[in-house]
């Protein structure tokens, strides 16, 4: 059976920036072995399957996979879906258009708004379906520091520490001091499993972020390793942010009203991504935070099976 899929760049307006994504439009039918082997086939970082959803009023239904494994919750599949599915189903509409959507996710159901411009990236950003929660366990500073290559001078800044946190996916959120230290670490996958706890089963991946960016237009900057997921390294990682939102929170004490935050992500890959992160503080809460940001197609095609 042959079944179309398009490759995006997501969290970019530029193609061949930002985080490759396969969009599988078939997936019926296809078993969890299947989804595994098309994805380490693709070797992407992501790959999303598409299928049809129970719920009539819901877009669709999405299976997330990296070549490691499946995954409940991904940012840049999420957004790089929506705008796919969106533009697909619009493709002769001729204007601008804005829309809303709803996927379905392991994590529980996602809402999208996206955005489609003539002659513009699109653009889309979804509810996070879950918020940032931290989760306490024992961490080891100096074997953290090892396995990224980096002194333990080189780890915090502020009132930043390394802390475990979830909207989803769990990841180990390492503030470093400044760029100068991102750009310079040396991630060893074998030391790090050795050193950081699994969360949920899974190895909890790194995320290491600082204040002040390469782009001037960002609040942070940030590098994401997840060996377990078999990515080697991330150009953009939506879920990351979305646990990131927690952190900011917590460590920055902030006020209530509406925070917008950008973050970059890749440009030591050379694939620089901007992930926008809204933020809205009540009472001392977080009472809603979005992710969001373009992208752009760069391929298209049939997989013959």
């Amino acid at each position: 059976m042959a079944r179309s899929y398009s490759v995006y760049d997501v969290f970019t307006d530029s193609k061949l920036a930002g985080n490759p994504l396969a969009v599988v439009f078939d997936g019926e039918g296809l078993s969890d072995e299947a989804m595994q082997a098309i994805t380490r086939e693709l070797n992407l970082s992501e790959t999303v399957f598409v299928r049809t959803s129970p719920n009539p009023a819901h877009t669709a239904s999405l299976r997330i996979f990296t070549p490691g494994r499946e995954l409940p919750f991904a940012g840049h599949p999420t957004v790089g879906a929506a705008i796919a599915l969106a533009e697909r189903a619009h493709a002769h509409h001729g204007g601008d258009l804005d829309l809303v959507s709803v996927l379905e996710e392991r994590v529980g159901p996602v809402r999208c708004a996206v955005r489609l411009r003539q002659q513009q990236a699109s653009f889309a950003e979804f509810d996070l379906p879950r918020k940032s929660q931290q989760i306490n366990l024992s961490l080891d500073k100096l074997g953290i520091a090892n396995a990224l290559g980096l002194r333990t001078t080189d780890i915090g800044f502020e009132n930043h520490v390394p802390s475990i946190w979830s909207a989803g996916v769990p990841f180990l959120l390492v503030p470093v001091h400044d760029v100068g230290v991102a750009e310079r670490i040396e991630f060893d996958p074998q030391l790090w499993e050795k050193t950081v706890p699994f969360v949920d089963g899974a190895l909890a991946s790194a995320y290491i972020y600082c204040r002040g960016a390469v782009n001037h237009t960002a609040k942070f900057h940030a590098r994401m390793f997840a060996a377990g997921m078999g990515i080697v390294e991330d150009p953009a990682t939506g879920s990351a942010v979305a646990a990131l939102s927690g952190a900011i929170h917590h460590f920055d004490q902030l006020p209530d009203g509406h925070r917008p935050v950008i973050v970059e992500q890749g440009v030591e890959m050379g694939r620089p991504s901007f992930i926008h992160l809204h933020i809205d503080v009540d009472g001392g809460e977080i009472s809603n935070a979005r992710i969001g940001g373009q992208a752009v197609r760069v391929a298209t095609g049939m997989l013959d099976l």
